[in-house]
């Protein structure tokens, strides 16, 4: 099922959370939250919209990194019932698009629920004070080519880090639903 982010909470406090990746390294988010920021995406190995931007969003990713700004990915979806996502092929994924930020196990969704994710991918933006300032998407090139996009997210997370606010204006991130438990 598509889906489209909700508009963003600003100023929601992140919640704290320690997962684990599919290598066995566990991370806790408030240990990632830096002095320009940090940002969380819900993401899966199945969805054809995170397959798309998976080398757009490593190359962001990367470029966030080197200014600053941590990056954690999040894996929620169900993968008892959706094999796709398990956590051996969250590991041949991240090293497909080459992933240099954790990519984390989310096993009882309860980080999933407690941020509100929706769909996949779903990014969260916050400050160094870990207040939510960013909802959006990517970028505006959607599922077609991307060599004359706006790369918003980086643009937004850029800002956060300079100013600590996000931009007002804020374009939905699409994707597929989150696939819950039973």
């Amino acid at each position: 099922m598509l889906l489209d982010t909700p508009i963003c909470n600003f100023g929601w406090k992140a919640t704290d959370f320690t997962l684990t990746d599919a290598f066995g390294e566990t991370f806790t988010m408030s240990e990632q939250l830096g002095e320009k920021g940090l940002l969380i995406v819900f993401i899966c190995n199945h969805c054809p919209y995170v397959q798309r931007i998976g080398h757009r969003l490593a190359d962001d990713a990367k470029l966030l990194i080197a200014d600053g700004i941590n990056v954690l990915a999040i894996m929620s979806n169900d993968y008892d019932n959706v094999a796709a996502d398990s956590p051996q092929n969250m590991k041949l994924f991240s090293e497909k698009y080459a992933f240099t930020f954790p990519y984390l196990i989310d096993k009882d969704q309860s980080i999933a629920k407690q941020y509100r994710a929706v769909c996949t991918p779903d990014f969260f933006g916050f400050n160094s004070k870990g207040e939510l300032q960013y909802r959006g998407r990517l970028d505006d090139a959607r599922m077609a080519d991307a060599e004359n996009r706006v790369p918003e997210l980086i643009n937004a997370m850029r800002l956060i880090a300079n100013t600590g606010q996000g931009p007002e204006q804020q374009t939905p991130s699409m994707g597929c639903s989150i696939k819950w438990r039973a």
